[in-house]
């Protein structure tokens, strides 16, 4: 009985939590979220299941471990700002960069939003709505309409990059969907027609923050 205890504290050792939810963030990242088996991320390992069932209980824990990982870092790169407003755009980025390298984080944040990994975001943002002087009744409204915007442009930007081919190229992708815009019927399609141009020319970061800027503008026009 002595020698099995040994034995499994020498495990626990070797393998330890944080190196289980690295090597599956990077399994995720290389084959998504169907590619994530405790198999696989065994022989990424070089050790067997039952050494990571020791840390993790399931693949839907180990899931809700990775993203945590990723939007904790996330959040720790975000620099302190000025003023709350800048803040809370260096958060957006720091939530739409971190959601484009790994797509399958803002499945997870959609999946589960009361979880560790977006409560991070809720606070981080929270603080800031505080700091601008939003009235109490009015905080939680406030943070929960930058929170949702946050993750669903990231995580609609993200499933937009996956939908083109490694081949084709961005700039010749919007300039022919700019020109089927344009072509629309103008009279069923006539904004549409008019910010064809824009289509072409956008920047989906800039257009992200903008939208970040037409949000914080409301808040301060209802203070």
């Amino acid at each position: 009985m002595a020698k099995a205890t040994r034995g499994s504290e020498r495990r626990e050792d070797a393998l330890s939590r944080e190196r289980i939810v690295d090597a599956a963030i990077e399994l995720l990242d290389d084959e998504g979220e169907n590619g994530l088996t405790f198999r696989a991320l065994a022989t990424r390992l070089s050790t067997g299941p039952g050494a990571i069932y020791w840390h993790i209980a399931n693949k839907s824990e180990l899931l809700l471990a990775a993203s945590d990982a990723v939007v904790a870092r996330a959040m720790g790169e975000v620099l302190a700002s000025a003023t709350p407003h800048e803040a809370i755009r260096r958060i957006a980025v720091g939530v739409f960069e971190a959601i484009d390298a790994h797509p399958w984080v803002g499945v997870q944040l959609s999946r589960a939003p009361w979880e560790t990994a977006t409560l991070r975001i809720f606070e981080r943002i929270g603080r800031q709505v505080q700091a601008l002087g939003v009235p109490g009744g009015a905080q939680f409204t406030s943070a929960s309409a930058l929170l949702s915007y946050i993750i669903c442009v990231s995580v609609q930007n993200a499933a937009n990059g996956r939908l083109l081919e490694p081949s084709v190229d961005r700039a010749e992708f919007l300039e022919t969907q700019s020109a089927r815009w344009k072509e629309l019927d103008a009279h069923e399609y006539p904004f549409t027609r008019t910010v064809a141009a824009q289509l072409r020319e956008h920047d989906d970061l800039a257009e992200f923050l903008a939208g970040i800027d037409l949000i914080l503008a409301g808040i301060a026009a209802s203070l």
